[in-house]
């Protein structure tokens, strides 16, 4: 289903743009020893962490997921449901996640103090907010430099996004460098012109790669520079992914599973999150879109939460079936929420100043409810977070110190927000 946007916000442009291919701004370097000791630092990636974020772009509505109001003039025509913790009600557009609520952490006090969709994409993807002077680097990003296998043959960030968005991008990484940008899958599928032609032999595509290196070699001994190492880094991160392509055939999936995550857009590229989590992929994001609801908001939610529900729910019980639960950090997440108040057009606008994200899986305690609005969701009454205190939670909980530093061109740069700290009531 596509959403008509009311908004005509530049930002859908700009992150539309933010996906295709682009050079580098610069080099980079991470002193990771500063972070970790040796020991520490080995013993966190043989334990195997793994991130999925779940992008439900355009900005789910709290009222309508994990903050419901039932009954108020702000709550909207649905009703809360029970979950499987005692005393924790979400929303009736959720009935199969209700059951793996003990799995989740939900997060109900969140004001990143923006309504722009670029400005609170990045607060809720970096932690941070967006300054002339610095551009921090994304979620997947540093996971992927502090938690990749170096030995992986896959990307340690990979997004699978809906159909019409793909490419390599570096601007994900910020001054980590383009080797830890996102790949991005559009509809699931490789990046394109990648699949070697019927025409050409293997041999000659081999011999054609071989003369690339040695070309990309030479250009560099005498003219290196940042665009020229982006497009090496992009180009052998895409060969690498071609290098699995059998990930991306669902097919060897039971039907019965497949049936389960479903047949549309979402649950398939769902289940190549895990296919590529399972494989090594260090950060897996999946965006699912429409969520900007100015018009329509309640029948635009029956239907893109209809499609979430279910499939989200599967995940959760496919990971922890699969042992992969424990060490897998699931997170939902939005740029931001949606008005309590409803428009006239019967949708909710742009809202974040009092919202919820939901979170699961290693190290999050199953079942707790952090904060609280008031009774018509309009502020935040008890506990209030913002990005930077979800952006500490998350390494918490992957066993990261986030009051360490990067370190970039001598400079010390502080991994997540100094004024903020993790919400250590969601931590196991």
């Amino acid at each position: 289903m596509n959403a008509h946007y009311a908004c005509n916000s530049s930002a859908h442009a700009i992150s539309r743009r933010q996906f295709l291919a682009g050079t580098a701004v610069g080099a980079a370097s991470l002193g990771f020893a500063d972070m970790l000791s040796p020991a520490n630092a080995a013993e966190i990636r043989r334990q195997d962490k793994r991130v999925l974020v779940v992008f439900l772009a355009g900005g789910v509505s709290q009222l309508e997921s994990w903050d419901p109001k039932p009954g108020t003039p702000t709550g909207g025509p649905f009703q809360a449901i029970p979950t499987s913790v005692p005393g924790t009600h979400i929303s009736e557009l959720l009935p199969f996640t209700a059951s793996q609520a003990h799995h989740l952490a939900i997060v109900r006090s969140i004001n990143i103090a923006t309504d722009d969709h670029g400005a609170g994409a990045y607060i809720m993807q970096t932690g941070r907010r967006q300054t002339p002077a610095e551009r921090y680097p994304h979620l997947g990003s540093a996971v992927a430099k502090l938690l990749g296998n170096e030995d992986s043959p896959l990307p340690g960030y990979i997004h699978v996004a809906p159909r019409g968005e793909s490419g390599f991008n570096r601007n994900d990484a910020a001054f980590l460098g383009p080797r830890f940008g996102s790949v991005t899958l559009g509809d699931g599928q490789p990046p394109a012109n990648l699949i070697r032609p019927a025409t050409l032999t293997e041999l000659a595509d081999q011999e054609r790669n071989d003369l690339r290196e040695r070309l990309n070699t030479r250009f560099a001994q005498t003219r290196r520079s940042a665009d020229t190492e982006a497009y090496a880094n992009s180009y052998a991160q895409a060969m690498q992914v071609m290098q699995r392509r059998n990930l991306f055939d669902l097919t060897q999936e039971p039907l019965a599973l497949r049936d389960r995550y479903g047949h549309h857009e979402f649950g398939r590229h769902m289940l190549l999150a895990r296919r590529m989590l399972e494989a090594g992929v260090t950060f897996t994001k999946v965006t699912h879109s429409n969520y900007d609801t100015h018009h329509e908001n309640f029948d635009f939610h029956i239907e893109q939460l209809g499609e979430f529900d279910k499939t989200f729910a599967t995940l959760l019980e496919d990971l922890e079936q699969r042992g992969m639960l424990e060490r897998t950090l699931v997170v939902v997440m939005s740029e931001f929420g949606r008005t309590p108040s409803i428009n006239r057009n019967y949708g909710r606008d742009h809202w974040g100043r009092s919202f919820s994200v939901a979170m699961g899986g290693c190290g999050i305690r199953g079942g707790a409810v952090i904060g609280a609005t008031n009774a018509g969701g309009t502020a935040v009454t008890d506990r209030q977070v913002n990005g930077g205190h979800l952006f500490h939670t998350y390494f918490r909980a992957l066993g990261l110190n986030p009051t360490r530093n990067h370190h970039h061109e001598g400079r010390p740069i502080p991994m997540a927000d100094p004024a903020a700290s993790a919400i250590s009531e969601v931590l196991a």
